[in-house]
């Protein structure tokens, strides 16, 4: 059997830096809340098999015997089955395991099978395994509501991939350590890898990584946007043909690009640099850079500040840029002057993805604590009024995607730094009300295993 490999979803070990809780907190506020929708490596194409016609007319025994040994030749073949998933071959299977709620997790019981993969349903979710090399299809349950979902199926990609975003081909274009891999998401194969122009050293794995971090479709899906990291230097935004699949310019950045996220119109990309307080933009005509300091903490500590941007989202009314900091201020970026407002926020916890829903709200994902007065790990909902619901989730968690309804949060637990689980939580964005009584368990956070700490997150 070819291009079929099993699902680990088996804990990481990994030391928890904060606890979790179970309820929600609702609070006051005021303001607004804008995300996201040369040599290059060949595209290899798998052999068919070919089977020669008997010609002759055999005895039963002889037959008996020929059976026998196919069948150990296939039992044989699906032992030692390669790991990727070429062309025309599936990526890894798995069977559905049931939700649990908040705080259980469960392990997918891998079902290899030799024959073509159906197509990827609708609404079907994909993670970025940045534990691992693959990307990882997501059942989301009944409804979307994360009951009775699990893995579907692992396709290789390239050492630990970080960001990812899907076009409306169903292309999606997954940022690694190596390059940008291409992956068909409805034959679930990985279909091209992109190395990057830029030189980033050794492809290691960890935190601090080179490679690709932060990535985004032009609205036009003719360019993709990827923000590379430089370990020990300032990062580059490359530029990618979506239709050549081939880099064609590159601009400097920031250091250490952990979002990267386009205006409206498409005429400007911005990269949040998480390690130098600030967010470039980039001419997407010219690639003329223009540098914006974002750090409403100031810039003290450097390197070994916690105070630092990490994602943004792009208000589509306006054009602004949402960065929220510490679960204490939401910076309100004018891209167009440079000019950064405060907002206050409510949850008092370091915070890093975020999402904008269809109609405003903004949500935020609290990773937990970096000092005794913190609160734990949660989800912010934030109405376009500036109030806040505040969700508190089991253990660190990095990214958020929302459903095209806004009725549903899918959080990603990988994070960028230990603590990480392998899986996500399902938030009901409509029953947040329902959480406040703590004898009403229907509507609570459901956990699904998934892939291997998983980061960035998109909905097929």
């Amino acid at each position: 059997m070819t291009g079929v490999r099993g699902v680990d979803v088996r804990g990481p070990g990994g030391r928890g830096v904060d606890g979790g809780g179970s309820g929600v907190r609702g609070s006051g506020g005021h303001a607004t809340g804008g995300r996201r929708a040369g040599a290059r490596a060949a595209r290899p194409t798998a052999a068919r098999p070919t089977s020669a016609r008997p010609t002759g007319v055999r005895s039963a025994p002889i037959r008996r015997l020929a059976l026998g040994l196919l069948a150990a030749a296939l039992l044989a073949g699906c032992t030692t089955a390669p790991t990727e998933a070429a062309p025309g071959t599936t990526g890894t299977t798995a069977t559905p395991n049931a939700p649990t709620a908040s705080g259980s997790t469960a392990t997918a019981t891998p079902a290899p099978s030799r024959s073509a993969p159906t197509p990827t349903p609708q609404g079907t979710l994909l993670v970025a395994d940045f534990g691992s090399d693959t990307v990882t299809f997501v059942d989301p349950g009944r409804g979307g509501s994360g009951r009775n979902g699990g893995p579907i199926a692992s396709v290789e990609v390239g050492t630990a991939p970080y960001g990812l975003v899907v076009g409306e081909d169903g292309r999606a274009w997954v940022a690694t350590a190596e390059g940008v891999a291409v992956v068909d998401t409805q034959r679930r194969t990985r279909i091209a890898l992109i190395p990057y122009e830029t030189e980033t050293g050794p492809v290691t794995t960890g935190e601090y990584r080179g490679g690709g971090m932060g990535i985004a479709l032009a609205p036009d899906g003719r360019h993709v946007y990827v923000g590379v990291n430089v370990p020990g230097g300032n990062g580059t935004l490359e530029v990618i043909d979506t239709a050549t699949r081939e880099v064609t310019a590159t601009a400097g950045v920031g250091r250490r690009p952990f979002d990267v996220d386009v205006s409206p119109d498409g005429r400007e990309v911005y990269a949040t640099n998480h390690d130098s307080f600030d967010v470039t933009a980039v001419d997407a005509d010219t690639l003329r850079t223009r540098r914006m300091e974002v750090a409403p903490y100031g810039t003290e500590g450097g390197l070994g500040s916690w105070l630092k941007p990490h994602y943004a989202v792009v208000r589509p009314q306006d054009g602004t840029l949402l960065l929220p900091f510490e679960g204490e201020r939401l910076a309100v970026l004018d891209p167009r002057s440079g000019k950064v407002t405060i907002e206050r926020m409510t949850a008092d916890t370091h915070q890093h993805g975020a999402a904008l829903a269809p109609d405003g709200t903004l949500l935020v994902v609290g990773t937990g604590p970096i000092g005794s007065a913190d609160e734990g790990p949660s989800l912010t909902v934030r109405a376009p009024d500036g109030e806040e619901r505040i969700v508190p989730l089991e253990g660190p968690h990095e990214d958020v995607a929302v459903s095209a309804d806004g009725r549903t949060a899918y959080v990603t637990g990988g994070f960028t730094r230990d603590g990480y689980w392998n899986g996500i939580t399902v938030v009901d964005l409509d029953s947040l009300d329902d959480l406040d009584d703590p004898n009403n368990k229907k509507n609570k956070p459901i956990r699904l295993s998934a892939g291997n700490r998983p980061l960035g997150i998109a909905i097929l």
